[in-house]
Order: C-alpha cells, then sequence, then structure tokens
C-alpha cells in the first residue's frame, strides 16, 4: 500500500499537467473501484478547472473552480496497485503520445493542455469520489486523521501527549492514522531504527525525551523517501511511469537476516510480526 512518500510524489508528478488546467474529457470505464462512482461522474468532472492539487495523509485532493453547483474535490486513493501517469505532457517531462488503453485504465482525464491522466488499477481498491470542497474535512476518509507528519501541528510536544498512557506497542500506535496521518509500515520501521527504539516496546514505558527524538527522525525518513521518489516493492510507479528508488536505502525494512547497519554492531536484522504486519528490527541497537 502507497504511504505518504508515494503519494506525495505521485501529487507533485501530476501537478504541473493537472494544476490550473481544465479537464476536457472524463472517460470511466466502469461503475466502481473499491466503491461505486458517485452519480454522474464524468460529467461533473468534464469542463472542471483544477484550481489545485493537494495531499492529506495518504489521499490525493484535486480541488476543482466552483461552478454553479459550488465547489468539488476530487478524491482519489491509490490502494494497493493503483497508478496514475500522465502522458502526452505538453511540458516536455512525460511520453509525448498516449499509450493504447489498457484493461484496467478504469479512469481517463485528458487535460485541456493535451495530457492525459490515467488511473489504472487491477486489484480495484483504490477509489474515487468528490466531495464539497469546504467540507473535505469532514469526509468519512478524512474525518479523524491526526496531523500531517511533515506540518507544523506535529511536534515534540504533541507526539509525546500522544503517546502518553498508550499500552499499545510503539508501532501500533504510529500507524494508527488518528495519531499520526500517512504513516506506514515501511517508514515506521525505519524511523524506529533510527531511534533506536524496539517496534514492541509499549508506548507508555518510552520517556519523553526518546519519544521526542522521534518527531525529526519521522520527518527526514518522510523526506528522503520522498526526494527518492518513493519505494517501489511491487506496483508502485511515479506518475512518470518510473520506479521509485528508496527501496535501495533501507536500513531495516525487508532486510531479514542481513547485517544491522549500525557501525559496532554485529547482530543481524530479524523480522517478527505484528498486528499481521511484518516488522524489521535490530535486536541489539533497539530497546
Amino acid at each position: 500500500m502507497p504511504e505518504l512518500p508515494e503519494v506525495e510524489t505521485v501529487r507533485r508528478g501530476l501537478a504541473p499537467s493537472m494544476e490550473g488546467q481544465v479537464i476536457a474529457r472524463a472517460q470511466v470505464n466502469r461503475p466502481d473501484l473499491r466503491w461505486p462512482f458517485p452519480p454522474d461522474f464524468a460529467t461533473r468532472l468534464t469542463g472542471r478547472r483544477v484550481a489545485r492539487l493537494r495531499r492529506r495523509s495518504k489521499y490525493i485532493l484535486a480541488d476543482l473552480e466552483p461552478d454553479a453547483n459550488g465547489g468539488e474535490s476530487l478524491l482519489i486513493h491509490l490502494g494497493m496497485s493503483g497508478r496514475m501517469t500522465v502522458s502526452g505532457d505538453p511540458l516536455g517531462q512525460f511520453v509525448h503520445t498516449h499509450p493504447a488503453r489498457e484493461k484496467h485504465d478504469h479512469v481517463i482525464l485528458d487535460m485541456e493542455n493535451g495530457a492525459r491522466i490515467t488511473f489504472n488499477d487491477p486489484r480495484r481498491f483504490g477509489a474515487m469520489d468528490l466531495l464539497p470542497t469546504d467540507r473535505a474535512d469532514a469526509h468519512p476518509l478524512l474525518a479523524r486523521l491526526g496531523p500531517e507528519p511533515l506540518g507544523n501541528a506535529f511536534n515534540e510536544d504533541y507526539l509525546v501527549a500522544a503517546l502518553r498512557g498508550k499500552n499499545t506497542p510503539v508501532k501500533s500506535a504510529l500507524l494508527d492514522q488518528r495519531i499520526i496521518a500517512g504513516l506506514g509500515n515501511i517508514y515506521v520501521c525505519e524511523a524506529l531504527y533510527r531511534a533506536h527504539i524496539a517496534p514492541t516496546r509499549r508506548a507508555a514505558r518510552i520517556s519523553a525525551v526518546r519519544v521526542a527524538t522521534l518527531v525529526p527522525i519521522i520527518r527526514a525518513v518522510l523526506q528522503e523517501a520522498i526526494e527518492a521518489g518513493g519505494s517501489s516493492l511491487r506496483d508502485f510507479r511515479q506518475a512518470s511511469g518510473e520506479l521509485g528508488y528508496f527501496q535501495h536505502r533501507f536500513d531495516v525494512y525487508d532486510r531479514e537476516g542481513q547485517p544491522c547497519r549500525t557501525p559496532g554492531c554485529a547482530a543481524t536484522i530479524r523480522r517478527t510480526v505484528q498486528s499481521g504486519r511484518s516488522s524489521f528490527h535490530c535486536p541489539q541497537c533497539q530497546r
């Protein structure tokens, strides 16, 4: 499942072809993805100008300029295998011709500037919806999300207070989208390794000083991953169709049995299962 860096990478790749541009034609090739599309989905998108492309947690939001019915936003969730790619981009950043339609090209947006945005999703765990822009935060998928880890609301005082009294493993707490929005399994493993905190440690038992160190570490891991174009383990592609490459810089994730990279540490990385997800950690460095 794409996490914050992958979704932000896609948003940045789409922005030059979508922001400020009109959707000349929207084509919807099936009635649903994970859930049914909203009524008259293609009609409501066609002719609308994209005022802004933003991200909230693991969701992309395309704010459309208001029309007679008011302002709406297109919500996009990539799911497990969803890809959004650009072709025919007049800025010359992507492929200049539109590829032939593929079996799982479920939504196609032809922009007025000649770009084509294609949403391809073989497993159909992705989703799209239209919602009132001024009430976007009340949408069921967004209403209970915590602060953005790269935003000002996510700071040392906030995280210390959020984890105080939490008797769950710290990894589970950090994956809770009500506490921090957008974090997933990969980047929590990487952040805990850099902080030398075991993923199984009870959150309430970690000192405030150690919890506070997680804030800059989480930000650094996410920023490095965004700069690397995200992590491509199975299905993820950037908007250009290229792979991300942060997976080549993992310190701990998916490195079971390999040597710990901490200087002077002779231990090997272990894999355990927490709440059905793989956790990777160094048993010597992380306490």
